[in-house]
């Protein structure tokens, strides 16, 4: 029987959304496996409720986590200095654990790639993004992920293909995300009773987390055009904001009184009870302007049997079948993401049959089982699966 290893995880943030979710489902198979996990956190966060379910020990410590508002002289000194103090901090965790593979959660968590590589520890990547730029930027973090391990994980075949483009030596492989879906399938709807909605309503919904790329300035400007021609829609926006675009957020309330929908358009914040909102929801909106990798919130609205609207924004035309199981619009426009949601409004049963076969196409295509047996292989090549 192969020997056991213990293995830290190095997670990026510790709120409940997509990435945290794919650590947790990639914990649970090191579990399985018989491994010993060990996380670290950036922050506090709901991620700690559930690494307790799981009884996954962890740790809380600033990991130097890059973030866009660090890229100036400044910001690079401080991130060198938490770099700095992470490293010595993974150091004394290794002299009481002894890991054998390192396990970074994203590109933002930069210094498990460097730590490991300087003390002789294999490293594997979990690539969940697609930066743009600035230039520097991408080629610093095309040269760590051939620094750091030979075959980085990709979530995405967009993701793969915008990295692979960068890098010399590493050959990305793509692994679909997937989840458990049963509490997605068996969700009961609450929203028209919470926000006192008439039972003939219709609720259109987006969930993310808000910062510049996730559209949330643009699914409202949809909102303001749809309100006018479809009195029952109702409008909803689900997430917080990353710590330091907190003025995003008043920025986003005052474009609803601006437009005149603080009566049409409900921000809940942060929620926990995902699975009953998605169930709510006649269509589900992710209006990406910057590109999604592979976003897990379509898959969870796709499970809920709910017709998706996405923008062409990496991921997504893999996820969502043209015409099938939703429709993909062009990032930013307006008129078309307007004519999508039209289509569906205006024919209920459309959006049923679409959410069907998005329902069928998320257990077929994205399974929670299919994602295990592909990291498996990848992280246990010996091991039969």
């Amino acid at each position: 029987m192969p020997k056991s290893r213990n293995i830290l995880f190095l997670q990026s943030s510790s709120e409940g959304y997509g990435s945290a979710k794919i650590l947790l489902q990639v914990l649970r198979l090191v579990q399985q496996h018989g491994d010993h996990p060990l996380v670290i956190l950036t922050n506090h966060g709901p991620l700690e409720e559930e690494l307790n379910k799981l009884d996954v020990p962890y740790f809380v410590q600033n990991l130097g986590i890059l973030r866009r508002k660090y890229l100036s002289v400044f910001g690079l000194l401080n991130r060198l200095q938490k770099l700095w103090a992470a490293s010595r901090f993974l150091s004394r965790l290794h002299a009481t654990h002894h890991f054998e593979l390192v396990y970074s959660n994203t590109l933002a968590v930069v210094v498990g790639a460097l730590w490991a590589k300087q003390n002789g520890i294999p490293h594997q990547w979990h690539v969940h993004e697609i930066v743009l730029g600035p230039s520097p930027l991408v080629r610093g973090l095309s040269w760590l992920m051939d620094y750091s391990g030979p075959n980085p994980i990709a979530v995405s075949q967009a993701v793969a293909s915008h990295w692979q483009a960068h890098v010399k030596k590493a050959k990305l492989k793509v692994i679909h995300n997937g989840l458990p879906y049963d509490s997605f399938t068996q969700a009961k709807p609450k929203l028209k009773q919470e926000l006192g909605l008439p039972e003939n309503s219709q609720i259109v919904g987006m969930v993310g987390r808000i910062n510049p790329g996730k559209g949330q300035f643009f699914f409202l400007e949809a909102a303001q055009k749809l309100a006018k021609s479809f009195p029952e829609a109702h409008f909803v926006l689900v997430g917080d904001p990353f710590a330091s675009y907190e003025p995003l957020l008043d920025q986003l309330k005052d474009l609803i009184r601006e437009l005149g929908l603080s009566d049409r358009v409900s921000y809940l914040g942060f929620r926990e009870d995902i699975p009953e909102i998605m169930a709510s929801l006649s269509v589900f909106v992710l209006p990406s302007i910057l590109p999604d990798s592979f976003p897990t919130v379509i898959l969870e609205a796709m499970a809920s049997g709910t017709p998706v609207v996405a923008t062409q924004s990496g991921g997504a035309s893999e996820m969502i079948e043209e015409g099938v199981t939703g429709f993909l619009v062009p990032i930013g426009s307006v008129a078309d993401l307007v004519h999508a949601l039209e289509k569906l409004l205006a024919n209920p049963s459309l959006g049923k049959e679409m959410g069907a076969a998005g329902q069928a196409r998320v257990h077929q295509e994205f399974s929670l089982e299919a994602f295990q047996t592909k990291l498996s292989t990848q992280l246990w090549p010996q091991q039969k699966n």
